[in-house]
């Protein structure tokens, strides 16, 4: 800044079903101020704008002291949640219409006979497909030429017919775009109004059908981010006025970077899980300060609770994910969802046993206590009625009807013939069940020991059903850090600017082309290197990560493993080779290490390019002083912890007036500005010299 007697605030802001969780963070000072304001489902925009101007006034700044923003959205998540997904149309290769029908032979995980599963319906029907005749090799040699005449033919059909948004996948076109990039240049001729995805730019892998989905995905969302960002991006500016400075705006993407807006618009699809992403990022900042190296990660919402694994202080990846029903093959941070949020209604089903979610009030019309309209019980209607949670949200900003939720799950209660605390406790029961299902599937499924982790629970109602999950699960315990619904914007603020680049290139170990390969990462890491100053990065400041999937020859999947620095040579391959053994061991119990009829066949390389921005620190707090009881316990309540046990008298106690090294047992309700935690009798916590709660079970290891 050139004025000195600016500031410089950098804020990140996370919009959820419910709430948008923003955080400031002065560069200068290294304070951090959090906040949160309802969110705005019909335009998420505005709940956007309106937590940037209640931070603004918390902190005492202007529009003038911000010197970036970094967003966690929903929008494309949304979009493919919900499958409202608008009239595509798809172009590939003459003689594979049908890619899409034809799909994988595997079933989904869950539906142990197949006769059981129906087939999801197709993202694009059979008749919105169009081919074009030309066809290249694996290696990228063209086997039959482009057909001009039949691509004009297709884009002009297209245009008649009004469709507007187009995925070309042509096959083979990892390892040579040429047709791609001419079909492309048609369709801006002749019908210049599309928005057009091409699969060499969204993934360059093979894999056609994912390859396919993946592109079809990101041409899907990015009319809708396109717009949304374009919105923020134009809001934004009237901080500035007249003046020629743009406040730099950053969009969280699934792999656990940001990107520019200006960029994102380009690769929609990047954004998927960026809320997620972003509050599993800011959870694995905190769980390694703490000093807990392996954590599983649970994010509760208003409407859904997303779920993650945390080694060393950084989240896993995968490239087989999915957002609802459509397989997206980017890199991303491994998360879970699960429709089991604040908001998440109970119903019956027609068998007459009591359900919850996945179906949410959200934050319009929201749960019962809201009285804004809702008409069924909602879990956070249960917390309220057995005095888990106060009678208002936000410290007082908005009060809860409690008579109107406890004549929702009356009626529930009635229908369903049980007692009143046996109804809603069992609401909250298959809650927590539904949650550690989902981290069963990012733990055990993938061969973790969860009684070795730490749960942190963060989210406006991600500590709500934490006791039951360490029971259910058999945690080692769970960390609950400061303002832990605001975690997700907090982790907009700790995460560097990150793009990923991969070419398929596969081959057996011991016939590896060296130069071959040098030359394909030179190329990704050129790339990478070009959207690092694209980005404002200095060339002392890039960061370059080098990883190879890697799999025995006959094998359908790869493992990704790292590949170190320095020249592609035998000895590079071995050292490849050897670190693809040891992971394979990790995950399968076995590996081919010293057989020589077991090779070792390289698939794809991929390069990130990384950006890094200073990080906020996390601070000591304050030591205990004094009892306890006379310092932060402001009241008691009686709450209902289990249906047989009835209500007990409960000491609710003031987070804020709590002190490093304060120590204290269940029954308690520890309650804070965004966010309340039950701690179960049974349990004991203790508070960490970073303001964390470390709840275990009495007597635990």
């Amino acid at each position: 800044m050139s004025q000195g007697s600016q500031r410089r605030i950098r804020i990140g802001i996370d919009t959820g079903g419910t709430f948008t969780d923003v955080v400031a963070f002065d560069e200068d000072s290294g304070e951090l101020v959090t906040t949160k304001t309802p969110s705005t489902p019909s335009n998420p925009a505005d709940g956007f704008i309106n937590g940037i101007d209640k931070i603004l006034g918390v902190v005492g700044a202007t529009g003038a002291d911000i010197t970036a923003v970094s967003h966690g959205t929903t929008v494309a998540t949304n979009k493919l949640l919900e499958g409202k997904v608008e009239a595509l149309g798809f172009l590939t290769t003459e003689g594979y219409e049908f890619m899409l029908e034809i799909a994988r032979q595997s079933v989904p995980d869950g539906y142990g006979n197949s006769y059981f599963w129906v087939k999801p319906d197709r993202i694009v029907p059979a008749d919105r497909v169009r081919t074009v005749g030309g066809r290249m090799d694996f290696e990228g040699h063209e086997i039959r030429p482009f057909d001009e005449a039949g691509a004009v033919a297709a884009a002009r059909w297209f245009k008649d017919q009004g469709i507007t948004t187009l995925a070309v996948c042509f096959l083979h076109s990892y390892a040579n775009d040429a047709h791609e990039l001419a079909m492309r240049e048609i369709l801006r001729r002749e019908h210049p109004g599309a928005i057009v995805s091409i699969s060499s730019e969204v993934l360059r892998e093979y894999r056609e059908y994912e390859r396919s989905m993946t592109t079809l995905v990101d041409a899907a969302v990015k009319p809708n981010v396109s717009r949304y960002v374009s919105n923020i991006h134009e809001r934004l500016d009237a901080y500035v006025g007249d003046t020629d400075r743009e406040i730099p705006f950053y969009v969280m993407k699934s792999n656990g970077g940001v990107l520019s807006a200006d960029e994102v618009v380009h690769q929609p699809i990047t954004t998927v899980l960026s809320g997620p992403a972003a509050g599993a990022l800011g959870a694995a900042l905190i769980a390694q300060v703490a000093g807990f190296p392996k954590v599983l990660t649970c994010d509760g919402g208003g409407t859904s609770t997303d779920v993650s694994v945390v080694l060393d202080g950084e989240p896993t990846l995968t490239t087989e994910g999915t957002v609802g029903a459509y397989p997206s093959k980017i890199p991303m941070i491994d998360v879970v969802t699960v429709g089991a949020g604040g908001g998440s209604i109970a119903w019956i089903s027609p068998e007459g046993a009591l359900k919850v979610g996945p179906q949410s009030a959200g934050a319009d019309p929201g749960p019962l206590c809201y009285a804004k309209g809702g008409t069924e019980p909602t879990i956070t209607d249960a917390h309220v009625v057995l005095g888990r949670i106060p009678p208002h949200l936000l410290g007082g900003e908005i009060p809860l009807d409690v008579a109107a939720a406890r004549r929702g799950i009356t009626e529930l209660a009635a229908t369903l013939g049980l007692e009143f605390e046996r109804c809603a406790t069992g609401i909250l029961e298959i809650s927590a069940w539904n949650q550690a299902n989902a981290l069963r599937q990012v733990s055990v499924k993938r061969g973790l020991d969860v009684r070795d982790f730490m749960l942190t629970t963060f989210g406006g109602s991600g500590s709500l059903l934490a006791c039951r999950l360490v029971d259910i699960l058999d945690l080692a315990g769970v960390v609950v850090p400061p303002n832990p619904g605001n975690v997700s914007a907090f982790g907009l603020l700790t995460v560097d600017v990150k793009n990923d680049y991969v070419q398929t290139h596969v081959s057996r170990q011991d016939s590896l082309d060296h130069g071959a390969i040098q030359g394909i990462l030179d190329a990704l890491t050129d790339k990478a290197r070009a959207a690092l100053t694209k980005e404002g990065f200095a060339a002392d400041e890039h960061r370059f990560v080098r990883t190879v999937d890697v799999r025995y020859v006959g094998q359908a999947f790869e493992v990704r493993v790292p590949a170190p620095e320095g020249v592609v040579d035998d000895a590079y391959a071995a050292a490849v080779a050897d670190t693809f053994h040891g992971e394979h061991r990790q995950l399968y119990g076995y590996d081919f290490r010293g057989d020589p009829t077991q090779q070792v066949e390289w698939v794809n390389l991929r390069v990130t390019g990384i950006g890094p921005i200073t990080r906020p620190e996390l601070h000591p707090i304050a030591a205990a002083e004094g009892e306890l009881a006379d310092r932060a316990v402001t009241d008691h309540r009686d709450v209902c912890f289990e249906a047989e046990h009835g209500y007990v008298r409960t000491p609710v106690i003031d987070r804020a007036r709590l002190g490093a090294g304060d120590a204290f047992s269940g029954p308690a309700i520890v309650e804070e500005f965004g966010s309340t935690i039950p701690v179960h009798p049974g349990f004991d916590v203790r508070v960490d010299d970073y303001g964390n709660l470390v709840i275990r079970k009495e007597g635990s290891r």
